[in-house]
């Protein structure tokens, strides 16, 4: 069973971590019993699940109803969930609240975004004997405040911001980074003056790891894909075809034959 402890260990030894985001228990089944590394709850299932535009309607009580299922079927797998959008950022008492729903629904770690604002907090959770994961770059939570899904990090002063937000989470206690979208050089930069690994989404290929969404790994969504989120498999033509050659021998009066039938 993987622990924090591995990520360093896998970054030491330049062996790059692999991290795949699902949201339930029949897709935790199928990760459970695949190579991949970790699993990530994360706040996106706002926008794969729910239909939201954006990550900001998830709740903490959404989240800790997904992570329970997810953590149902991972088997042994590392399990790191999401605080969602204004949940850290109501004071500490609530903030651990949250952070104790999540924890206690099965995750094995938390990931929260951004520093500026977060560094008491991220201190006092390490403190409490909880590992966190960070995140800087694209900050969903922040997309507003940002001006859209843009790629950060593009001029010399916020790239000096993005590595000074690195250096400062390690020294937090993060026990990893997910950076995204940056530009490939600035990722390589971060990860080298980092020991702590650093696990990329549209960041390139300079980094200890890599996350993707399910969803878009499998290809189950019909609609155009990020330049980042490669598609693995045409999951959403496959499905499509399934239900269609269902329907077909149900009209045809094909579906259920004796085999799929209780004759007696």
């Amino acid at each position: 069973m993987m622990s924090i402890l591995d990520f360093k260990k896998m970054r030491s030894n330049n062996c790059k971590i692999s991290m795949v985001t699902c949201y339930d228990y029949w897709s935790a089944q199928i990760i459970a019993k695949s190579e991949v590394d970790c699993i990530l709850v994360g706040d996106s299932l706002s926008m794969v699940i729910h239909g939201h535009a954006t990550t900001i309607p998830a709740t903490v009580e959404i989240m800790a109803l997904h992570v329970r299922a997810v953590t149902k079927g991972s088997g042994d797998k590392f399990v790191i969930g999401d605080l969602p959008f204004c949940s850290y950022r109501k004071g500490l008492y609530a903030a651990m609240q949250a952070v104790e729903q999540i924890m206690q629904s099965g995750a094995q770690a938390i990931k929260l975004e951004g520093v500026v604002g977060n560094e008491y907090l991220i201190e006092h959770i390490v403190n409490s004997g909880i590992p966190v994961m960070g995140h800087i770059g694209l900050t969903p939570q922040s997309v507003h405040q940002l001006g859209g899904f843009r790629v950060q990090g593009k001029n010399e002063k916020a790239a000096n911001i993005l590595i000074e937000q690195a250096l400062t989470l390690e020294k937090l206690g993060c026990f990893a980074l997910v950076i995204e979208c940056i530009p490939c050089a600035l990722a390589k930069t971060i990860t080298e003056q980092l020991s702590i690994p650093t696990i990329g989404i549209g960041a390139g290929p300079h980094v200890s790891g890599q996350v993707l969404v399910l969803h878009d790994l499998l290809g189950l969504q019909d609609k155009p894909k990020t330049k980042f989120g490669k598609n693995y498999l045409n999951g959403h033509a496959l499905i499509t075809k399934a239900l269609n050659d269902f329907n077909t021998e149900v009209k045809n009066a094909r579906f259920p034959s004796n085999e799929y039938s209780y004759c007696y």
